[in-house]
């Protein structure tokens, strides 16, 4: 397969699929606009085409590794959607109760990139729980756009919940540790984000990857540590940087951030061409030490 990169798209281009998948623009508008780059014989539906995710590329762990043992469970969110479902993970064979780790997805549902992280983390040693916040509508679709349009449709105060939900339903499981951490991407950056501040006494780690932020009043209330990454170019969500950090410090809580520079926000997704290996390896480096870090020892 012929991999596209971002290096092979103008940066325009790129913003402008970045204010598409966020809801900013609509598809009329990301195609009228993105007509000007389609060259060469390529249409702007075609670009779009390239730029969106291709899942088989997801499979890093794939479902049918030995090495994990994962499964669809339940879970009860009654201030949320009621009855709710996630993918549990867990290392095969693992003796003695584990580090746990909810995984919070983009605003799309819980697509085959982000299962496969859950099965990374349960390869390295975590009980990992992802919820589908798609779940009182179907589940996940199948595709990126239709999932997007679900979750569009869901209260976002009762998503909270669900995943507030969640986080107690996985720190209270009986294979758990008691020492829960969090990582969500996009969307779920902003929820990892949101739990630290809903659940000091639960979520002891946060790991927001390119993640909207919580007030300074909010921020106030976080009594875990914070890893924060963010890509230099995503200067929509960077804009909030500044702000937060400046409320980290003043409530001294712990925290390091980072910013990768040339990448895009998504970097981490290597399903798409935002994708950047040396920028998403090292994250992902730092995320698993920074878990076990907090969440291995008391």
């Amino acid at each position: 397969m012929n991999r596209k990169t971002a290096g092979d798209f103008d940066q325009e281009l790129l913003d402008l699929y970045d204010y598409y998948v966020h809801g900013q623009i609509d598809r009329r508008a990301f195609l009228q606009r993105a007509a000007k780059f389609a060259v060469g014989g390529l249409t702007a539906a075609a670009l779009l085409d390239l730029l969106n995710p291709s899942y088989a590329l997801a499979a890093e762990v794939p479902p049918e590794d030995t090495r994990v043992v994962g499964e669809r469970i339940d879970y009860p969110s009654p201030d949320g959607h009621g009855a709710m479902r996630g993918l549990l993970a867990r290392p095969a064979g693992a003796a003695g109760k584990l580090p746990a780790v909810v995984v919070v997805h983009e605003n799309r549902g819980l697509n085959p990139y982000i299962e496969d992280v859950t099965r990374r983390l349960a390869l390295a040693g975590h009980l990992a729980f992802a919820p589908d916040a798609l779940h009182p509508l179907g589940g996940y679709p199948g595709n990126d756009d239709e999932g997007r349009a679900l979750q569009q449709k869901l209260d976002r105060g009762k998503i909270t919940e669900d995943f507030v939900s969640a986080a107690r339903f996985l720190h209270a499981h009986p294979d758990a540790n008691g020492r829960t951490g969090v990582v969500g991407f996009c969307f779920g950056g902003g929820m990892a984000n949101t739990l630290a501040w809903r659940l000091p006494d639960i979520i002891r780690a946060a790991v927001p990857y390119y993640g909207g932020q919580p007030s300074a009043e909010q921020a106030a209330k976080i009594k875990g540590a914070l890893l924060l990454h963010y890509a230099e170019l995503d200067t929509r969500v960077n804009a909030g940087w500044p702000a937060y950090e400046e409320a980290l410090k003043a409530a001294s809580v712990r925290h390091t951030a980072h910013i990768y520079p040339g990448v895009n926000h998504g970097f981490h997704n290597d399903t798409t061409p935002r994708y950047d290996a040396p920028a998403a390896q090292l994250s992902w480096s730092r995320t698993l030490a920074f878990f076990r870090e907090h969440l291995e020892t008391s």
